[in-house]
């Protein structure tokens, strides 16, 4: 169940682990979210069997996963459900939902709301990835305790695999030999970089000496889809004829994180994915942005140096921080370098079927495709 392509991206991680083999038919359908306007023409775009919404809820299946919470009560299948982005970080807003358990300090996807409809755990299997997620969900929803299992990351496992490939994703962008690469990520809404300082592309293309540096815009998928593709386009025109990297919200973001020599970045999840990897990081924060304690957004949020957009860009590139690499591991995944194989053994035991062979090791991610500027399919 796809509801975003932000979902996708990981759903496409996991689904890896099982795709190949002849006893499994995997079909896609959109599910309802409000971001999902270009998902079903990315999904035939890339070859996949997708079935209506309508008819997905109509039909039994062996197995549903998904990485986000809508219309989930509707279908008719065991479900494994997991997160798509760096572990669970983010607060339940407060005043959103009712009830006694809820507060404005629950950990969304862990709490009782997310997790259960008319008093039935909806997962039969709940993908967290870290022992940390259990302590908040034993506290949140014990019911679901026993649907719980840490598998680690998928995302992360992939990014590290892509790290030896550095010099051809820098290629393959553009990027020469004497010139840094500043990627500029940001999460969608208004707390994120691009809502809250939509001046900060056009002043670094300014400042930053066209010669010496790259820069690269990392957007969140929900930023294209709550604008529109030629909205946000048309916003950094000039960023693009002036040299901007500006990437399709369907391509893989992981090529830019590891061909960057620097990020500057939110309390997104692609911040967290870059610090573990040793990216130096300047943050941009929001007040109302406050990750939770313990996750590794915090662990960035608490450690990075700060940027001051008001400020001359350039001097403060210098100061971006490289955090604890160890650290913000940690705190992303319970299972580095093993999520594969307990997300393959979790899937096939879901489906009542033994494994085949021996798991892969993950894959790196593809080199990117450069057209005009633009980071495209």
């Amino acid at each position: 169940m796809a509801h975003t392509i932000a979902s996708c991206h990981r759903l496409l991680d996991v689904i890896d682990h099982i795709e190949g083999d002849a006893r499994v038919q995997v079909v896609f359908t959109v599910a309802p979210d409000v971001f999902n306007q270009r998902l079903t023409r990315h999904l035939e775009r890339l070859g996949a069997l997708t079935l209506p919404w309508s008819q997905a809820t109509r039909e039994r299946f062996d197995l549903g996963i998904a990485t986000s919470w809508g219309g989930l009560h509707q279908l008719h299948t065991p479900l494994l459900v997991m997160a798509h982005g760096a572990g669970r970080s983010k607060r339940v807003r407060p005043g959103g939902y009712g009830g006694p358990h809820l507060t404005d300090t629950a950990v969304y996807g862990l709490d009782r709301q997310r997790l259960t409809h008319s008093g039935r755990v909806l997962p039969t299997a709940l993908a967290l990835s870290h022992e940390h997620e259990m302590d908040v969900l034993r506290h949140q929803c014990p019911e679901a305790l026993g649907v719980a299992t840490v598998v680690g990351d998928p995302c992360v496992d992939r990014l590290v695999a892509s790290l030896a490939y550095r010099p051809v994703y820098r290629q393959a962008l553009g990027v020469r030999e004497h010139q840094e690469l500043t990627v500029v990520s940001s999460t969608w809404g208004r707390d994120g970089l691009f809502g809250h300082w939509p001046d900060l592309l056009p002043t670094l293309m300014t400042q930053l000496p066209a010669d010496r540096h790259r820069v690269a815009a990392l957007l969140h998928p929900a930023v294209w889809d709550a604008h529109g593709h030629r909205q946000v386009r048309a916003w950094l025109r000039h960023c693009r004829e002036a040299g901007l990297l500006l990437l399709d919200p369907t391509q893989d973001w992981r090529a830019l994180i590891v061909a960057a020599d620097r990020v500057i970045g939110d309390h997104g999840s692609v911040t967290a994915y870059a610090a573990a990897v040793g990216r130096p990081i300047l943050l941009l924060t929001s007040p109302q942005a406050a990750p939770v304690t313990g996750t590794p957004q915090h662990l960035v949020a608490t450690g990075a140096a700060h940027l001051d957009p008001a400020q001359a860009l350039l001097p403060q590139l210098r100061r971006a921080t490289t955090l604890d690499q160890r650290a913000v591991m940690a705190a992303l995944t319970g299972h580095p370098g093993q999520t594969g194989t307990l997300l393959r053994r979790a899937l096939y035991r879901l489906l009542g079927l033994t494994e085949p062979g021996r798991h892969r090791r993950a894959d790196p991610v593809p080199v990117p495709r450069l057209v005009d500027g633009e980071i495209l399919p």
